[in-house]
């Protein structure tokens, strides 16, 4: 069924364009999945390592992920695209070939990754940061590196034969496994550092390596996952690569050559996208000790980090998946020359990541309290910096997707330009915010939104000028704003009646949120926001359009 539908593409003949989007949505299910995981057992590890013990273990996690981006973040992305373009050509020959080159490269650049945070720590914590008690979680991290390198590589073989199951599942088994190991790792590992009587911060660092353990431990869970899966897999691509022998056989040198050259605008547009987390720990820890309150840089990051970016990542997961999904549709589209299935599925890209984002913006905004302290106690400043950031959702989500339509159809340098040019901006607006204004960790969220819309601005633009593409309006950003709005004010009506009449926290945050997607998914269907024949295209489409027509709202 597989080579048929590749096939088939190959010949010019346009897949259904919500193909991706059936894929996407599979991808951004699992994600929303493991970051309500996420979110579950960082309530519990916040509790124990405190906030204080949050901000080492962010500050641990924005020198791991830079390293990722350097080593193999990009690896999933430019593996699917290479391997999308041979299978959709029946090329599988030189699919696999691209796979052991692929793992020879992860071999690589994972070791040096691993080496690089694993003797580095002390000063990337100490000098970089100002925050040395972060070189404990960061050493513990360094092992992950290496995994994660062929963890990506695995996924970005089955995303390029246009299936995101096995990335989907591999992403909740890690993040099951991640939540009890970090969990139960950060409390023994804490009452240990207590029990030999450290001081309290130096416990904390100790609590926050042991949520760093349970990454390393969920990662290698989920590659083990995909080494049954190729041994279950073996029969079946070897027969494949037997029985092409129309296709010339590509050296290794060619390959490698070709992964280098994907690779590497993935990882500078990632990079430059991704560091301005690590800047901004840099330059807000840097601002705060030189203004004399340095008392506050681990507390106010952990919160920050703790709680306001970890609730601000579950609906920008979706456009991520997104964009994971939509780069080998891309590529494969392009390839074959179908232009209205390249506008198609652009077109839908951006309308579906603006459907979930803006509600959810919305919804952020209006919930944070009492949401936030539902979760995780009482914080006054968490509850502040999400109503004033809760805009982030959307320009994320929107520059997300609108970097992997840029990659997607051949123009992998756009978006490192941009990325750089928006990085710029960032840090002098962070700059302004900190010392002049003093604004703290308030001014790192407005930054962060500056940065975020920039990339907005500067990516609509290529979109106009190099593939002449112009969004649609209303149905992608009016209409859902329009549909946001009043589910807003029906939100916000029922927790002040709710408060004011139950006074549990519990009713009258749980009840306005599924109140909620009721009411907005009912205004989308009614306004024309999402028709028929789109729903359908989403995962058990059928079902949801019986189900609306018994509701009559199509």
């Amino acid at each position: 069924m597989e080579e048929r539908r590749t096939g088939s593409a190959a010949a010019g003949k346009p897949k259904k364009s919500g193909g991706f989007l059936a894929q996407g949505s599979i991808y951004a299910a699992s994600g929303v999945i493991s970051s309500l995981i996420g979110l579950v057992y960082r309530m519990p590890l916040t509790r124990i390592i405190g906030d204080e013990g949050n901000g080492y273990y962010a500050a641990a996690f924005n020198i791991y992920a830079i390293i990722l981006l350097l080593s193999s973040y990009s690896l999933p992305l430019a593996v699917s695209k290479l391997i999308s373009a041979r299978v959709g050509a029946k090329n599988y020959r030189n699919a696999e070939r691209i796979l052991r080159a692929s793992l020879l490269y992860a071999t690589v650049v994972g070791g040096i990754g691993c080496a690089a945070i694993f003797f580095g720590a002390d000063w990337l914590a100490g000098s970089l940061l100002r925050i040395p008690e972060a070189a404990y979680p960061l050493r513990a991290l360094a092992p992950t590196v290496w995994i994660v390198s062929y963890l990506g590589v695995c996924r970005g073989y089955w995303q390029g034969q246009s299936t995101m199951v096995p990335t989907a599942l591999s992403q909740i088994i890690e993040q099951i496994l991640n939540a009890v190991v970090s969990v139960g790792a950060a409390y023994f590992l804490m009452k240990w550092a207590v029990a030999k009587g450290k001081e309290e911060s130096m416990a904390r660092a100790f609590g926050a390596t042991g949520g760093t353990i349970g990454t390393g431990v969920g990662a290698a869970s989920a590659l083990l996952l995909f080494v049954v899966l190729f041994l279950l897999s073996g029969r079946h691509r070897a027969r494949r690569v037997r029985l092409d022998v129309q296709h010339r056989e590509e050296s290794y040198e060619e390959i490698t050559r070709l992964l280098v050259l994907t690779v590497v605008p993935v990882i500078l547009s990632t990079a430059i996208y991704n560091v301005s987390g690590i800047l901004d720990n840099a330059l807000f820890g840097q601002a705060m000790y030189d203004l004399g309150r340095q008392s506050e840089i681990a507390k106010q990051y952990g919160v920050y980090t703790g709680k306001y970016k970890l609730l601000l990542n579950v609906p920008i997961m979706i456009a991520n998946s997104l964009g994971s999904a939509l780069v080998p549709a891309l590529s494969r589209a392009v390839g074959a020359g179908q232009r209205k299935e390249v506008e198609r599925n652009i077109t839908l890209a951006i309308r579906f990541s603006m459907v979930v984002a803006i509600p959810a913006a919305v919804g952020l905004g209006v919930m944070a309290d009492p949401l936030i302290p539902l979760l995780f106690g009482k914080s006054e400043l968490a509850v502040h910096i999400m109503q004033l950031g809760c805009l982030s959702v959307v320009l994320y989500s929107l520059s997300t997707v609108s970097n992997a339509i840029l990659q997607g159809t051949n123009h992998m340098q756009v978006p490192v330009m941009h990325a750089a040019l928006s990085l710029g901006i960032h840090v002098l607006t962070l700059e302004v915010l900190l010392r002049i204004f003093e604004l703290g960790i308030v001014g790192v969220v407005i930054a962060d939104m500056v940065f975020a819309l920039s990339m907005c601005i500067l990516n609509a633009a290529s979109l106009y000028s190099l593939l002449h593409y112009r969004q649609e309006i209303r149905r992608s950003f009016f209409l859902p704003a329009f549909c946001a709005a009043l589910m807003g004010l029906v939100t916000a009506g029922a927790k002040m009646f709710l408060k004011r009449f139950t006074g549990r926290v519990v009713l009258y945050t749980l009840v306005p949120i599924f109140l909620a997607v009721a009411v907005y998914g009912a205004l989308l269907l009614l306004t024309g926001a999402i028709r028929e024949k789109e729903l359908l295209r989403f995962p058990k489409g059928e079902s949801l359009c019986r189900l609306a027509r018994k509701l009559h709202l199509i």
